[in-house]
């Protein structure tokens, strides 16, 4: 079943002490134009997220947004600075000798006052890890989001099927009308010749050629086959699994096209008609099938 190009998924998890919460929105485009916006500090994943992206969305704009809380995932470390460490102890054991012979006793809280002695680091990140854990979220709130798209789709292709019945039924109403233009027109022709020619027996070979002459110029035959032809396929498509929106967009133009040259041939104004009602569906339909992934 189609999908909507308008959707919103949300998914949050606490993985290796990381509470990760990632949020993803799109809403119609031609193409595929994904934005991520996360914290800096992980900004290596970025290319790893788009890549899952494209693999669940093929148009759109999409937008992902990741919140990232780490404190419990922060682990200091301390380390000691030997070499400084022991330049600290010489020195004062230089001044202890200028002194003279004192009570003064070098100790560890003493060295580790001066400064640069004790660093503290954080550990480094797993950055594989960090990765495969915000995109484990991000496939739960694609999956999400595409449940959303899934439902949408289903009201489109509704909605889509309706107006192909309509113009199906259009269709039928131009085949039916079309051979009665022709007879209306012999009818018309032969009264308009009696009334010229009031005293001169016509030719009924003469109306019959005027009439298959007029026949071959308003004949829309091949237009209505390629209408039926064209609404098959929009209604194959409407169940595909598969993005089908550039597709549909394309046949409603052809189904446009055809509608605007029964127009142009007939100028019965039953057949205008029906083929004012017919643009009207295509149009409504060309709006929709705009939504469609």
């Amino acid at each position: 079943m189609i999908k909507s190009m308008t959707g919103y998924g949300r998914a949050r998890e606490e993985l290796h002490k990381r509470d990760i919460t990632v949020e993803v929105r799109s809403v119609n485009n031609r193409y595929l134009d994904c934005t991520v916006k996360m914290p800096r500090m992980y900004a290596f994943a970025e290319d790893a997220v788009k890549k899952h992206v494209q693999q669940a969305v093929s148009r759109g704009k999409v937008d992902v947004f990741i919140t990232v809380d780490a404190t419990a995932a922060d682990v200091a470390k301390v380390a000691v600075n030997r070499p400084l460490a022991e330049q600290y102890a010489a020195a004062l054991g230089e001044l202890a000798e200028l002194c003279g012979p004192t009570a003064w006793k070098l100790t560890p809280e003493i060295l580790a006052r001066f400064p640069d002695v004790l660093t503290v680091t954080k550990e480094d990140e797993d950055l594989e890890t960090v990765s495969a854990d915000l995109c484990a979220v991000l496939d739960e709130a694609l999956a999400s989001y595409n449940a959303m798209r899934a439902v949408e789709g289903q009201k489109l292709a509704e909605d889509i099927a309706g107006r192909l019945d309509t113009i199906e039924r259009c269709t039928g109403q131009v085949e039916e009308r079309s051979p009665e233009t022709v007879a209306e027109y012999r009818r018309k022709l032969t009264a308009r010749m009696e009334e010229v020619l009031q005293s001169t027996s016509i030719d009924p070979q003469r109306i019959l050629m005027e009439a298959a002459v007029y026949a071959d110029k308003v004949a829309v035959d091949e237009e209505t086959v390629r209408l039926r032809s064209h609404v098959a396929q929009l209604r194959t498509m409407l169940e595909s699994d598969e993005p089908m929106g550039r597709k549909m967009d394309f046949l409603i133009q052809e189904v446009n096209r055809e509608s605007n040259t029964i127009g142009s041939k007939c100028s019965d104004v039953a057949i205008a008609e029906i083929v004012v009602a017919l643009k009207a569906e295509v149009e409504k339909m060309r709006e929709q099938v705009q939504n469609v992934e």
